[in-house]
């Protein structure tokens, strides 16, 4: 029987991978360096100390990564502040329908703790969950199993019995490493990610239903 859903949250929760996307650009530009949408998508699903941490070494960047992310995240909060977004299309459908058949909901997310809490709060969403949990929380980030397996922890249920849903491929690797079933939603603002290793793949958040979770977790 399914214990928990968790969801991760950039590109699941709301369509947020164009707004990182674009501030990391600015963020790079700022330091010196033109770098393309391409070049940044095989870090979605890390979190920004490990990103920042290998593209400082990569581009010779001067400043720490602290100094980089906190550059980066005073502009990604003040996009998201003015941004005019809304949850992705069926999450709201899927909370409600999770809550009325009495399955914990958790957010596993690689993003920092501040950014987590300003979606949550723009949104009306953070009573919705049970459980949330940041990359920057546990020892390593996705794709290492941690953060998911700390949300499993906290809801005090069996790992084998939750079902992850992410777009990410790292994401995905973290899932299948937590012993967790994965639903893999393609969103294309995400980026070009394989999705293959997902035990379903979707292209739409409303075609998830509790009967697919079942499906899903008897493979």
């Amino acid at each position: 029987m399914i214990q928990a859903f968790i969801f991760d949250m950039d590109g699941v929760i709301i369509d947020s991978e164009p707004l990182h996307f674009d501030v990391d650009r600015q963020t790079m530009a700022y330091y010196g360096h033109a770098v393309t949408q391409e070049d940044l998508e095989r870090y979605v699903g890390m979190t920004n100390p490990e990103q920042w941490a290998i593209i400082r070494e990569e581009y010779g960047i001067g400043p720490t990564a602290e100094e980089i992310i906190a550059y980066q995240m005073g502009r990604k909060i003040e996009e998201l502040r003015l941004a005019e977004l809304e949850p992705i299309e069926g999450i709201r459908e899927l909370l409600e329908e999770l809550k009325q058949g009495g399955i914990p909901r958790a957010i596993a997310s690689s993003s920092p703790p501040v950014f987590i809490e300003a979606v949550l709060e723009k949104f009306g969403l953070r009573n919705e969950f049970d459980v949330v949990v940041s990359g920057e929380q546990v020892p390593k980030g996705k794709p290492a199993p941690d953060v998911y397996l700390r949300a499993a922890e906290l809801l005090d249920v069996d790992p084998a019995r939750c079902v992850v849903l992410e777009d990410s491929k790292h994401g995905i690797d973290a899932a299948q490493a937590a012993g967790m079933r994965c639903i893999g939603y393609v969103n294309p603002n995400s980026g070009n990610q394989d999705l293959s290793r997902a035990d379903l793949i979707v292209g739409s958040i409303g075609d998830i239903r509790l009967d697919d979770l079942k499906k899903v977790e008897g493979k």
